[in-house]
């Protein structure tokens, strides 16, 4: 399983990479191999504020719908407009053009607390 060593991750299988203020967040290897092939991906809450853990949208692959949690606190920003017009790209490239949401962070030191790469390596087993 990929773990890129640049990223932090939730133990509900997002990735979080800040830029600044602004997280960029997916879902990980791990998740997508799970899912399986991605056929739709929701996300309502573009310039709405979510808190750590809770939902942002949702993610259809062709057996099953997931929430998509959001790692940190903040305003959803934009929804990738790659991913709005080829959800398979999710499966492709996760921690690349596969993003899903750009959040600008309103508590930065929840980034800090979500699990280094070693420690979800540990998770995923």
């Amino acid at each position: 399983m990929n773990v890129p060593s640049n990223l932090k991750y939730s133990n509900d299988h997002e990735w979080c990479r800040m830029e600044g203020d602004v997280a960029y967040v997916g879902i990980t290897d791990f998740a997508q191999s799970q899912l399986g092939d991605i056929v739709f991906v929701d996300v309502p809450t573009v310039g709405e504020q979510v808190g750590a853990g809770e939902v942002f949208g949702t993610i259809e692959a062709v057996k099953t719908v997931s929430d998509a949690f959001s790692p940190v606190s903040g305003e959803v920003e934009e929804f990738n407009p790659a991913v709005d017009a080829d959800p398979s790209i999710v499966n492709k490239d996760p921690y690349g053009e596969g993003w899903l949401v750009k959040i600008k962070v309103s508590a930065p030191a929840e980034f800090e607390d979500l699990l280094s790469p070693e420690q979800y390596s540990e998770l995923i087993g």
